[in-house]
């Protein structure tokens, strides 16, 4: 990882007033130009942090607009860096004055994690198997090119009869830079949910079971089969994977993802609790 997980960083302190401006003028001047301290803060650390790490100009590091946070006195910041198709994306914290920097989970000892993991968790519109009251909802967030998602398929497809207290939900997260044909097979069940919730996992099986024969160069074939042999309409099939609705909805399910700080697949939550 590019930046430690936690860490505390000073900074330059960013005036709030210009110099050679009274207070007065400040004020008056404040609402047009309410972005200025923002914007001073973002260049301040994106300078620290590429001081830091030595970040080349070709590393695209992009600091969003500081807002104020669940924390008094603290304001929260998106840190996001791209490096050819690699990028990653971290919270930090800044103190108001502009002097400190940091990074990490801050944690309200008053609530439920847990439970606020679970509120996070967008479970409308995904698939799932099992009771939908069952006590254990097993949330996954895999792709369908990597063979560890293959093992964990594997793995609950045998243990599942014999767990009936326990609901299985699949979230999408092709991690395209590494699997080229993992989204075609995203869009594929998605398009099998669409037309048919229970087909979805007939369709799933089908593309863990022959993971190994796939290929970016035949992924549309191979899901077009796998579709009819599930029972689905070809054409409708055919015309939901070319369509705008599921890439969208592949991309949700990749940022609700994203949004838990699930960086691998899979990522498993077990009522909330990430395995």
């Amino acid at each position: 990882m590019w930046i430690p997980a936690l860490a505390i960083l000073t900074l330059t302190c960013v005036p709030c007033v210009a110099h050679g401006q009274t207070p007065a003028t400040a004020t008056s001047a404040s609402k047009a130009s309410a972005a200025a301290p923002a914007t001073a803060l973002q260049k301040s650390v994106e300078a620290y942090l590429r001081n830091l790490y030595a970040f080349g100009p070709n590393v695209q590091l992009t600091v969003s607009v500081p807002t104020e946070s669940e924390v008094p006195g603290l304001l929260e910041t998106t840190v996001d860096l791209k490096d050819g198709e690699n990028s990653q994306s971290a919270k930090f914290y800044l103190s108001k004055d502009g002097k400190y920097l940091v990074r990490g989970e801050i944690s309200d000892l008053s609530k439920d994690p847990l439970a606020e993991t679970r509120a996070r968790i967008q479970l409308n519109d995904a698939p799932s198997l099992g009771d939908p009251k069952a006590p254990v909802t097993l949330v996954e967030y895999s792709d369908f090119e990597c063979p560890v998602c293959r093992s964990l398929h594997d793995v609950l497809r045998g243990m599942l009869p014999n767990y009936p207290q326990v609901r299985v939900v699949f979230k999408d997260f092709p991690l395209e830079s590494l699997h080229p044909w993992a989204r075609t097979a995203a869009l594929a069940g998605r398009c099998a949910y669409q037309q048919d919730p229970k087909a979805f996992w007939k369709v799933y099986d089908a593309i863990y079971d022959q993971q190994e024969v796939i290929s970016a160069a035949n992924a549309w074939t191979k899901m077009a089969d796998f579709a009819a042999a599930a029972g689905l309409n070809p054409d409708a099939f055919k015309a939901c994977m070319a369509s705008p609705e599921a890439g969208a909805a592949v991309d949700a399910s990749r940022a609700n993802g994203q949004q838990l700080e699930v960086g691998s697949t899979p990522t498993v939550f077990v009522n909330g609790r990430r395995l």
